[in-house]
C-alpha cells in the first residue's frame, strides 16, 4: 500500500516537472527572435572608426567657426567705418555745391574775393580727398570710361557723335571705392547718337499714324 502512494507521488512530481520544464522553454521562446539571429556586436575597431570620424567632424567644425570669426573681425577692420565714410561724402558734396553758387554769382563774377575763395575751397577739397585717400576711401574715374552698372549710376544721355555710345561724357556726382567695395556710385550722363532731322521727322510720323 505504502508503495502505490510512494509511486503515485512520485509520478506526480516527475508530472510537475514536465510541467514546469515546458513553461521554462516557451519562456526562453518568447525572449529571442523567431528568426534566431545573433545580436551585432560592435567591434573595437569599428568603434575607434566612430570616434574617429566623430573627432574629425568636431575639428571641421572648429574651423570652419574660426574662419568665420576671422572674417567678421576682419571685416569689422577693415569696413568698420563704412556708414560714417558714406556720410563724411556729403560734406565734398557740399563743398562742391557752394563753389558752383559762387561761381554762378554775377555780383561776384571776375572778382578777386571769388578768386581768393574758390582757391580755399579747392585746397579744402584737395585735403578731404586726401584724407579719405589715405583711409582706403577713393574717388572712381568716371569721365571716358565705358558704363558699368555695377560702378556708375546714368542719369541722362547726351547727344555725342565723338564719343561710342554708352561712354560717360559727364559726372554729376563723384562716386566712391571702399578698399574694394563700392561704397557710392558715380552718378553720371552718358553718351548717345544724334539722331537727324529726317529720322525724328520719319518717327513723329510714326507715331501720329499710330
Amino acid at each position: 500500500m505504502e508503495k502505490d502512494q510512494n509511486t503515485n507521488s512520485d509520478t506526480k512530481n516527475d508530472e510537475s516537472e514536465e510541467v514546469e520544464t515546458g513553461k521554462l522553454n516557451q519562456d526562453s521562446q518568447t525572449d529571442f527572435p523567431e528568426n534566431n539571429e545573433p545580436i551585432k556586436e560592435i567591434t573595437a575597431e569599428e568603434k575607434i572608426l566612430e570616434l574617429e570620424d566623430k573627432v574629425a567632424r568636431a575639428f571641421a567644425e572648429m574651423e570652419n567657426q574660426r574662419r568665420r570669426f576671422e572674417k567678421e573681425r576682419d571685416d569689422a577692420f577693415n569696413y568698420g567705418g563704412f556708414a560714417l565714410a558714406k556720410e563724411t561724402l556729403n560734406l565734398i558734396d557740399n563743398l562742391e555745391r557752394s563753389k558752383h553758387i559762387l561761381e554762378s554769382d554775377v555780383a561776384l563774377k571776375n572778382s578777386e574775393t571769388l578768386k581768393k575763395t574758390l582757391e580755399h575751397f579747392d585746397i579744402i577739397n584737395k585735403d578731404m580727398v586726401s584724407i579719405l585717400s589715405k583711409n582706403g576711401i577713393t574717388p572712381l574715374e568716371s569721365i571716358g570710361k565705358k558704363l558699368d552698372p555695377n560702378l556708375h549710376q546714368a542719369m541722362i544721355e547726351i547727344e555725342n557723335d565723338q564719343k561710342e555710345p554708352g561712354t560717360i561724357v559727364q559726372e554729376i556726382q563723384k562716386g566712391f571705392m571702399m578698399k574694394d567695395r563700392l561704397l557710392r556710385p558715380a552718378l553720371v550722363g552718358v553718351s548717345k547718337k544724334i539722331e537727324k532731322k529726317d529720322e525724328k521727322s520719319e518717327e513723329n510720323e510714326e507715331n501720329s499714324d499710330n
